[in-house]
């Protein structure tokens, strides 16, 4: 398959599934870049498929790097709610046409991936609150 223009193939997509913002797609264009050129320079050039799980570790850097404590709030806007829906729109995208797929690829990679509170809140909370939310049953009453 062709690759297609990318604003073409968002548009393509977000007008047959509306789950997801056409800004989330921009962003994990953006991360998808990111993720090949820091295997371009820890390889020497190396030119190879970034795989699904080596995606989600950029994507939650990226992601904490770029909006912070904001990072749950802009991704529930955008209808990311896991790991599995980055691995939804990148299926999405690769359904057009505008990214590219190995034969070992498949939805099953970003299954698992991390927890969205333990990746981008719980990095975000003073110290003192870190255990307490781990472990809710040892909170004290307000």
């Amino acid at each position: 398959m062709q690759k297609i223009d990318f604003k073409d193939a968002v548009d393509s997509v977000v007008a047959s599934d509306t789950r997801y913002s056409a800004d989330a797609y921009y962003f994990l264009q953006e991360v998808l870049t990111q993720a090949v050129d820091k295997h371009y320079k820890e390889t020497g050039g190396e030119d190879r498929h970034v795989a699904g799980n080596e995606l989600l570790e950029v994507f939650r850097v990226s992601a904490k790097k770029t909006f912070g404590p904001m990072t749950l709030a802009v991704f529930e806007e955008w209808g990311i709610n896991t790991c599995e829906d980055i691995g939804e729109m990148v299926f999405n995208l690769i359904d057009v046409g505008a990214f590219g797929k190995s034969e070992q690829d498949c939805r099953e990679d970003f299954s698992g991936g991390y927890d969205f509170q333990e990746a981008f809140v719980t990095p975000f909370l003073p110290v003192s609150k870190r255990g307490a939310e781990k472990d809710t049953g040892s909170r004290r009453p307000l």
